[in-house]
């Protein structure tokens, strides 16, 4: 690898305290108005609301939830694509909400997303080579040759032969080479956080694990972060340190990734991993799914107290009541719910099917 050195207008270098949150959301909320015929106003659209987390540097925090839970709204959000009506996004001391949008550019260089679909993120007409450069233009000062030196230098991070990939375009592409040429596009600026939005989702199930193996590789090399969003939870456990679920806009759970995948403390997070098909551990037979019941209620009008109460089995009157808030349930690891899960999946309190409840009914 050559010894070029890329200098980014950024608002920070790439030294972090490894203690200390590299970015730290409190109480973001992003609302939309909703509007129909005519443009007469229909309602709010309750993207995300009060959401909150830390990302350590080094670190991969999962985000999870089904279709319409919010994820894209809430890294868009975090980067400010789309500026959420409340919270703040603090990143190495300086809240990003704050900057503005002319300065944002400089932000920029430290958050790099890769999406679903890399050909839709990737002009068709340019060469690998102007692709990949194109944030080098933008964000360095580097000389034409520093730039293509920094690219041959990209493409062999990723697992591409320069002399093989420089000159093709996009459409000459494999799916998974086309992803790589993202990934190489993304870290080219050196950024602090990667943020990967369904990355994967569209590769056939080989190329999404070369992929993983390169997310980890360049994390182990390059120091990266990421927030790993998906809807396949069987992913998300294989890349992340930590992992946040979401429903209708809210946090219902975040902690350590074994812990969650484990012993869920959130019945909607235990029915998300009940509708994933696998093995039962102990006895190695096949386990079959269990479809999670009803659809995702209108953020247009989400339900009272506790969002998931149309769909939770555990639900009762103060779920309708009273919204829950994220309590600790050990280290790292914080549930919204009024009756959070035990390591059996019933309700540890005041529940008519808590263990204390069953113990008393059967003597």
């Amino acid at each position: 690898m050559s010894n070029t050195t890329v200098t980014v207008e950024g608002p920070v270098g790439r030294e972090f305290d490894p203690g200390e949150p590299l970015l730290s959301v409190r109480n973001i909320v992003q609302e939309f108005e909703s509007r129909g015929p005519g443009g007469v106003k229909e309602g709010v659209v309750h993207a995300v609301s009060d959401v909150s987390f830390d990302l350590m540097p080094g670190e991969t925090l999962g985000i999870v939830g089904e279709t319409g839970s919010g994820k894209s709204t809430l890294a868009r959000a975090v980067i400010q694509v789309e500026r959420p009506k409340s919270g703040t996004v603090m990143f190495q001391g300086r809240d990003l909400t704050t900057v503005r949008h002319r300065d944002l550019k400089k932000v920029w260089a430290n958050f790099q997303m890769v999406y679903q679909d890399p050909f839709g993120s990737l002009n068709p007409r340019w060469r690998i080579e102007d692709v990949i450069a194109e944030p080098l233009v933008s964000h360095t000062r580097l000389t034409a040759g520093q730039r293509r030196e920094r690219v041959r230098e990209l493409l062999e991070l990723v697992g591409l032969r320069p002399e093989t990939y420089l000159r093709r375009r996009p459409m000459e592409l494999s799916g998974g080479q086309a992803q790589r040429v993202a990934i190489a596009r993304a870290i080219a600026l050196d950024p602090a956080v990667i943020i990967c939005d369904e990355a994967i989702s569209s590769l056939d199930v080989l190329i999404q694990a070369q992929v993983i193996n390169l997310f980890e590789t360049l994390r182990r090399e390059l120091g990266l972060s990421y927030l790993f969003i998906a809807h396949d939870l069987a992913t998300v456990k294989q890349v992340s340190d930590r992992v946040g679920v979401l429903y209708l806009g809210q946090l219902a759970e975040i902690g350590p990734s074994e812990e969650i995948y484990g012993a869920p403390r959130h019945p909607y997070t235990k029915a998300l991993l009940d509708s994933v098909p696998g093995l039962d551990p102990e006895t190695g037979v096949a386990k079959r799914p269990v479809t999670l019941k009803g659809d995702v209620p209108s953020p247009l009008d989400p339900p009272s107290g506790c969002r998931f109460r149309t769909r939770c089995p555990l639900a009762q009157d103060v779920c309708a009541e009273r919204a829950p808030v994220l309590e600790d349930m050990g280290p790292g690891h914080q549930v919204s719910c009024h009756f959070p899960l035990d390591d059996q999946g019933l309700p540890t309190r005041g529940h008519p099917l808590s263990r204390q409840a069953l113990d008393v009914a059967t003597g």
